[in-house]
């Protein structure tokens, strides 16, 4: 995913949708007196992102 987001934003000013994103996050969090924890896990996806774990994913499937 790394691999196809880096690639995405290379060709983002050539290509145009491969640069668009959307961001997903998930923000837990919880205060129990004795414990207090703020937690944000944020993920950015866009269609290079996506295709470099589907060609990751075909990868490791072809190894095994």
């Amino acid at each position: 995913m790394l691999c196809g987001s880096i690639l995405g934003e290379i060709l983002g000013p050539w290509i145009p949708f491969l640069a668009k994103s959307k961001e997903i996050s998930w923000t837990p969090a919880a205060d129990l007196e004795i414990l207090k924890y703020d937690l944000t896990v944020q993920v950015k996806l866009n269609l290079a992102s996506m295709g470099g774990l589907a060609l990751a994913f075909w990868i490791y499937r072809r190894m095994k």
